[in-house]
């Protein structure tokens, strides 16, 4: 039984995808199941505010537990939510829910079979494709269909007897080009069971297959002159290239197939499985293996397969799978597909194993935020090949605006946090004018020179805001005191976020993603915005020393009146000389005046 404590973490770490969640009461039983398109928003949403309806607020307090499955889009997240409430049939959904029947396409079992919407699904060997959540998007697809494959609307029988005692006419959408006349026989079964064919791998979601096959007959009728059958099969192409493919959980094709999947990380194993009943995803769990050993992939997912299979009573007789397991099970069919159906339910099943994955490590993160700093540091003592880990990691960056007031900042992360007591400022005094270079070599040399003193603690790894130039500088400063060697350095490029290593012209490029990049660019910006800081009160101190400095009369103890009233020289020299006499006196207010005004005549 989960605990308010579990539900905490379980919130915490849900994230922000389509998807459908079910609570769960203290007997694991699911009591309810709904949809999302932000399922952390959803959730969290039952929590975080008072109910307004008495049903809702018992029901909320009967939860000990929060399941979910993520899914492509909000549509899929639709049919999913009603598969799971008519198969589990959840105690507070039974009032709320409808049980509406989705539009299908059927395509009919019959002499040249019609393809058409229907919302009644019978077992008489016609092919049905959806569930579709838009009528508006059967119509849509139906359209696209007919428009490249003229196929009859009529409700005919068109046996061969009938054909041939000439029982039909054609109609209207035979001259309008919409039908080829079969009815008529002016077009013979095998043709029409083409575009059939055809039709039905649109329908299952490989209209990228049809358009190929399609491309390549259009490039056969032109290098054979048919130029008009070819302008034809260019504009089929050019539509299926640009159709958008259906919504649609699963095939109704496939039905009673377990799916499983596999993913790790560190000393953890995590296998999600999906149960697939008449066409829908119907159950979903993932559970978490300790690795004690080295054990074979093959051999953790049969346990898997096996545990999961026996908690939820599983009986199917084709189990899809990412590999072949280490395992044999009579009369069971072991799959692993690589492209259709079975390969996007195989997906669906990787991306909830790969989200209770994160969602797992979130929850120990978050409880143990040490282990987070803990992994984001390995990952960037592999990134940068360090010898030991970067526990205590020093940034620098310049700054001086036109030459002026040139100050160096320095900026230290322990554990891949801020150490902020330990920021250091640095006033630039043998470098005259803006040379970066020389600027870095001074701050470096001064930073370790006085670590190496008061025999303090040194970093693992030194960050310089800069590219090749500012890093040979500050390369140059550790030879001189001789730890070039023993700590590690890099310079941080700003252009393309190139991370440069001493003596090497080759830069590395981290993925824009990575944790390492984020924590070497905040690293950067951190340092940046500590030097821009210091300098920019720097000059405003020397600005303000430099005006009221200069007026006779104005003594320390006045200056620091005037500066605590008016924050600045500008708002005194806003203000009027009445209103400053009431503050320090009027010889004084009238001396400060002229003074300042003299100063602008200058």
């Amino acid at each position: 039984m989960a605990s308010d404590k579990d539900l905490s973490a379980i919130l915490s770490v849900i994230p922000e995808k389509s998807g459908c969640y079910m609570y769960l009461d203290e007997t694991d039983t699911i009591i309810y199941i709904g949809k999302a398109k932000n399922l952390k928003k959803r959730v969290s949403s039952y929590f975080n505010k008072t109910q307004d309806n008495p049903k809702t607020r018992i029901m909320v307090r009967k939860i000990r537990d929060i399941r979910y499955l993520v899914v492509e889009s909000e549509e899929d997240a639709f049919l999913l939510e009603n598969s799971l409430i008519k198969q589990h049939k959840p105690r507070y959904n039974i009032m709320l829910k409808d049980d509406k029947t989705y539009p299908w396409i059927v395509v009919r079992n019959e002499p040249f079979p019609r393809v058409y919407l229907t919302r009644v699904k019978t077992n008489d060997k016609s092919h049905y494709y959806g569930p579709y959540t838009s009528v508006l998007n059967i119509k849509h697809l139906l359209r696209l269909i007919t428009t490249i494959y003229p196929i009859r609307s009529c409700s005919h029988f068109l046996s061969d007897g009938n054909i041939e005692k000439k029982k039909f006419r054609v109609c209207l959408q035979y001259h309008l080009k919409r039908c080829l006349g079969p009815c008529a026989a002016h077009q013979t079964e095998e043709d029409y069971n083409r575009s059939i064919k055809a039709i039905e791998e649109i329908l299952k979601g490989n209209a990228r297959f049809v358009s190929r096959q399609i491309y390549e007959e259009m490039l056969r009728m032109s290098e054979n002159l048919r130029f008009e059958e070819a302008e034809l099969l260019k504009e089929k192409y050019n539509l299926l290239e640009n159709y958008s493919t259906k919504s649609i959980v699963v095939s109704p094709t496939l039905s009673n197939i377990d799916v499983f999947s596999y993913d790790e990380s560190g000393q953890s194993v995590f296998i999600n499985f999906l149960h697939i009943a008449s066409g829908s995803v119907v159950q979903g769990y993932t559970i978490e293996y300790r690795v004690q050993l080295d054990e074979p992939k093959e051999q953790i997912l049969g346990m898997g397969i096996i545990e999961l299979r026996t908690r939820f009573g599983s009986n199917a007789k084709e189990i899809i799978v990412p590999f072949l397991p280490d395992i044999k099970i009579n009369d069971i069919d072991f799959v692993v597909p690589q492209r259709g159906e079975k390969k996007k339910l195989l997906t669906l099943s990787e991306k909830n194993a790969q989200q209770y994955k994160i969602d797992q490590l979130k929850q120990a993160e978050n409880l143990n935020p040490a282990q987070r700093s803990t992994r984001i540091l390995k990952t960037l003592q592999n990134d940068l090949h360090l010898k030991e880990m970067p526990n205590h990691i020093e940034c620098f960056d310049n700054s001086n605006i036109q030459g002026t007031n040139p100050v160096s900042s320095c900026v230290v992360f322990k554990m891949a946090k801020p150490s902020k007591r330990d920021y250091r400022h640095f006033n630039i005094k043998t470098v005259t004018g803006p040379d970066d270079f020389q600027s870095m070599y001074e701050t470096v040399s001064r930073r370790y020179r006085r670590l190496l003193d008061d025999e303090q603690e040194l970093p693992q790894l030194i960050v310089v805001d800069g590219g090749k130039g500012q890093l040979h500088a500050a390369t140059d400063a550790l030879k001189d005191l001789n730890l070039y060697g023993q700590i590690p350095i890099i310079g941080i490029a700003k252009r393309l976020e190139e991370i440069y290593f001493p003596e090497d012209s080759i830069p590395l490029y981290l993925d824009k993603n990575s944790e390492s990049l984020k924590l070497i660019q905040q690293l950067r910006d951190e340092a940046h915005r500590f030097g821009i800081t210091f300098h920019r009160n720097k000059r405003s101190k020397q600005q303000i020393e430099s005006e009221l400095d200069t007026v006779k009369g104005i003594g320390p103890m006045i200056k620091e009146k005037l500066l605590k009233k008016y924050k600045s020289v500008a708002r005194i020299k806003e203000a009027q000389e009445s209103e400053i006499a009431e503050l320090i006196g009027t010889k004084k207010a009238e001396a400060l005046v002229k003074g300042l005004k003299s100063m602008e005549r200058r």
